[in-house]
């Protein structure tokens, strides 16, 4: 859409923290205020506004985006959020190992199964890990402990936890992500290591490299975003 604002501010009121477009707050897709919980979270969505050029780019906005979500998507709806991000745990990427080759399944168990123990530890979740492609079904305490811990997260940090958890396809590297146990970075190489392993093997894909870089950006946009959500 076309550019049509010419100054983008940041304005403190009883709900929250306002971007302003030529003085008037911002509101979202679904025509609801855009109060933000923390100045710095304020702050950097005015930025991409500011960034933008002529045309106004929705998907250069990531933190816009998530903002969105969760005062659009998390908010009315947080039971049913926290019921499609906790399922992930049933097939959670981490817990489902290559049997072959030794180099795979050695790589898999240095970079998931320290986080595969930090779920049992810090959230008294202890997963099965699987070796091969066959389902298996998970214990239903590691699953319920799951979910509370999924359902402990506000709508601002639960918008960002769905955004991660999906886009890595994993539940445990979601939540290790929000808590600080990985960076960006790390949650992306952990989900993307068959495919780097692939990639190492076989060559690169440019389809596929599209790919990995935008979730990487996303992966990064979401840490950021969380961070600046906290109060």
């Amino acid at each position: 859409m076309k550019r049509v604002y010419e100054r983008v501010g940041v304005a403190p009121d009883a709900e929250g923290w306002h971007v302003l477009l030529d003085d008037r707050p911002l509101r979202t897709p679904g025509r609801e205020l855009l109060a933000m919980p923390t100045a710095g979270l304020a702050q950097a969505v005015a930025a991409e506004w500011a960034e933008q050029g002529e045309v106004v780019r929705p998907h250069a906005m990531p933190l816009m985006q998530l903002a969105a979500t969760a005062i659009d998507r998390v908010r009315p709806a947080r039971h049913a959020m926290v019921d499609a991000v906790a399922r992930y745990a049933q097939t959670d990427l981490v817990c489902y190992r290559a049997d072959a080759p030794p180099a795979l399944v050695a790589r898999q168990h240095a970079a998931w199964q320290p986080l595969v123990d930090w779920a049992a530890l810090v959230h008294d979740a202890a997963l099965r890990v699987v070796y091969g492609v066959m389902p298996e079904e998970q214990p239903a305490a590691a699953l319920a402990a799951l979910r509370t811990a999924v359902a402990a997260h506000d709508e601002w940090r639960l918008a960002a936890l769905s955004v991660a958890t999906s886009g890595a396809g994993s539940l445990v590297i979601g939540l290790a992500l929000l808590a600080g146990r990985i960076d960006a970075g790390q949650a992306w190489e952990a989900s993307q290591l068959d495919e780097l392993f692939q990639v190492e093997q076989w060559g690169e894909d440019a389809e596929a490299a599209e790919r990995r870089a935008a979730l990487r950006a996303e992966l990064a946009a979401t840490e950021r975003f969380a961070r600046l959500a906290d109060r």
